[in-house]
């Protein structure tokens, strides 16, 4: 009898009306339809008649309406599509599968595995555009999380909710960085998102820089380089969707984009050609709209958190660019990987200098901070004195400072380094910090 009752409840709701329209014309990555009736970011469904091949479709969303022409991005390539071709709305935005039985899996941006097996019973269908929770229903963080990399743990301690971003030209070791932090984290699921990668990298990320034991935990999204602009965004948008559906069942998500730049540079593509003017070099306002909305889903909420690493490929190492200077003033804090010490050996070659973690000083030990602050202290007046130090203009014992610091500059920076495949726990990572900090004299 419910049942009856929730059907009858719920068959005023269905939309018994398809709404069409007509391909009229194609422009570079955009195609213009007369109708079918929709709305920003609704998908439709182009039917194509392939001769031969028989009728086949692909799927495109709505980005911009020119009076009564519908503007429509595709997913996959256009070259079959032609003028009278038949648009048909589907009233909604895109929407894609998840659950546990995904854990393992590698998915596009659509949500499907890419090595091409079906998807597993029992999952639920989550909408990708959902917005960030209410600010006033984010509970402060106040808990440390473990990723299993020293210079993080202990001297840009991670927030459990916390949002980072890892700064770097290319070729400095992100990806390293995000596979070490996949393997050796202790939250609960791994959501990784790889943007614009080559087509290559994607499974090396996940046979040498992921392992068998972090995809165990992990769901990768990847979107490569040579797919439309359009599947990059979604490949951002999908992931952050999937890691917010476990977050609301109440667990603890590690969230790692690489990278936000190239959604940056997919937004900049679709605004170009919808006919948005560039400002600041290129970029059209567009991109500085979606960088916070797709930013700001992360974090924490009532139900769980999703901790999340962000990659921000800066061109010429140059970290005022405009995307790298935008995302900056939205996170949590932010990791500056530096050519130089890679170029030296040092890795994970995180410039701890130039890097901060603005919640360290609300979840660490007094004595934890202490002790991170005086290394700090150190490494800083070792590396104002350095070019001295190296062309032997300086003498001991002019300053006492400069003396410590040549001293323990090499215990420093062998307490950043590590191997690639070190997993250490951070109780060790604080005590090895406090044993040095201790010697110092903190």
């Amino acid at each position: 009898m419910r049942k009856a009752e929730e059907l009858t409840e719920f068959i005023p709701t269905i939309n018994t009306y398809k709404k069409f329209g007509r391909v009229v014309r194609v422009v570079g990555l955009m195609i213009e339809s007369q109708g079918p009736e929709s709305s920003i970011g609704d998908v439709c469904r182009i039917h194509l008649n392939n001769g031969l091949k028989g009728e086949t479709t692909i799927m495109a969303e709505v980005v911009g309406f020119r009076e009564e022409i519908v503007i429509l991005m595709p997913y996959t390539d256009i070259q079959d599509i032609a003028s009278g071709c038949l648009v048909e709305g589907i009233g909604k935005p895109l929407e894609i599968k998840v659950g546990m039985n995904l854990l393992g899996k590698v998915l596009d941006s659509m949500g499907n595995p890419m090595d091409g097996s079906q998807l597993p019973r029992g999952l639920s269908t989550v909408r990708t555009d959902c917005e960030p929770p209410n600010a006033l229903s984010r509970p402060p963080i106040d808990d440390k999380l473990e990723v299993g990399v020293k210079a993080i743990d202990g001297m840009l301690t991670v927030g459990n909710g916390q949002r980072v971003g890892i700064f770097a030209g290319s070729g400095v070791g992100k990806s390293t960085l995000l596979g070490m932090i996949a393997r050796n984290t202790k939250a609960d699921i791994n959501i990784i998102a790889l943007i614009g990668e080559r087509g290559r990298e994607v499974r090396e990320f996940v046979e040498r820089d992921l392992g068998p034991e972090g995809l165990k935990r992990s769901i990768v999204v990847a979107a490569t380089s040579d797919q439309p602009a359009l599947m990059r965004i979604k490949g951002a948008f999908t992931a952050t969707a999937i890691a917010e559906y476990f977050r609301d069942k109440g667990l603890n998500v590690m969230l790692m984009m690489d990278s936000v730049t190239r959604v940056a540079m997919a937004q900049r593509e679709i605004g170009l050609a919808v006919g948005e003017p560039p400002a600041t070099r290129g970029y059209t306002p567009s991109v500085f709209s979606i960088l916070p909305k797709l930013l700001e889903r992360t974090g924490t909420n009532e139900h769980g958190a999703i901790t999340a690493f962000y990659t921000v490929l800066v061109d010429g190492d140059d970290m005022n660019e405009p995307i790298a200077d935008t995302v900056r003033g939205i996170l949590d804090g932010h990791i500056v990987l530096d050519r130089a010490l890679a170029n030296k050996g040092q890795y994970p070659a995180i410039n701890v200098l130039g890097s901060v973690s603005r919640l360290m000083n609300h979840i660490t030990s007094p004595e934890h901070l202490k002790a991170a602050e005086k290394l700090r202290d150190l490494y800083y007046t070792y590396n104002k004195s350095e070019d001295l130090i190296n062309i032997g203009a300086y003498k001991r014992g002019t300053s006492p400072e400069v003396d410590m610091a040549i001293d323990y500059e090499p215990l420093i920076t062998n307490f950043l380094k590590q191997s690639f495949t070190d997993n250490i726990s951070i109780e060790d990572t604080i005590n090895e910090l406090v044993e040095l900090g201790v010697g110092a004299g903190m």
